[in-house]
């Protein structure tokens, strides 16, 4: 098949479906991060409302001790606190994709776009691995240098393949972030 267009409207049919790509990942990334952050805002009004009940179940039972009923009741209680301590030890370890994501979106010049992302936790350490598009070899230079001056990023692995073309640059990268 020819395409018969002129270079012209070419760049910007290829400009537009750039700008639609990067929208498209935006909004995945900012609806991703809003539901995110409803879910852990959340768990934390449903946490902290069970402590605030604890502490009044607890001053309660605490006058009413002498009974062998409310003794049975208050080492239950303990356990249910014990349960609660530790689904809240819980979440306190858990890893925040949305900072990952925030800080490779500042390490990412303008000119690169995404195609793919894939974050996968192994013990303390996230993998991260992305394909994208950069319009320039100087471009991705520059992305990997900003990527090996962040602290929390090891381990940057670009193929030999990406700097085969100077210019329209498919390529992948590979690197780690120590989880906090």
């Amino acid at each position: 098949m020819i395409n018969l267009l002129p270079p012209q409207q070419k760049e910007e049919f290829k400009k537009e479906r750039q700008f639609k790509a990067i929208l498209i990942l935006g909004i995945i990334i900012l609806v991703s991060f809003v539901y995110f952050s409803l879910i852990l805002y959340s768990i934390d009004i449903f946490l902290s409302g069970e402590a605030e009940s604890q502490k009044i179940f607890y001053s309660q039972r605490e006058k009413e001790l002498k009974n062998t009923q409310l003794q049975t009741f208050q080492v239950n209680l303990t356990d249910f606190n014990q349960k609660v301590s530790q689904l809240n030890s819980f979440y306190q370890n858990q890893v925040v994709f949305t900072e990952i994501l925030e800080k490779i979106s500042e390490a990412t010049p303008p000119e690169i776009s995404f195609l793919s992302l894939s974050l996968s936790l192994e013990e303390k350490t996230i993998k991260c691995s992305f394909s994208g598009f950069s319009t320039d070899r100087e471009i991705l230079i520059q992305f990997r240098d900003t990527l090996e001056k962040e602290e929390s990023f090891t381990e940057i692995y670009f193929p030999p393949t990406c700097w085969v073309k100077p210019k329209d640059i498919n390529f992948t990268v590979n690197f780690n972030i120590e989880a906090k």
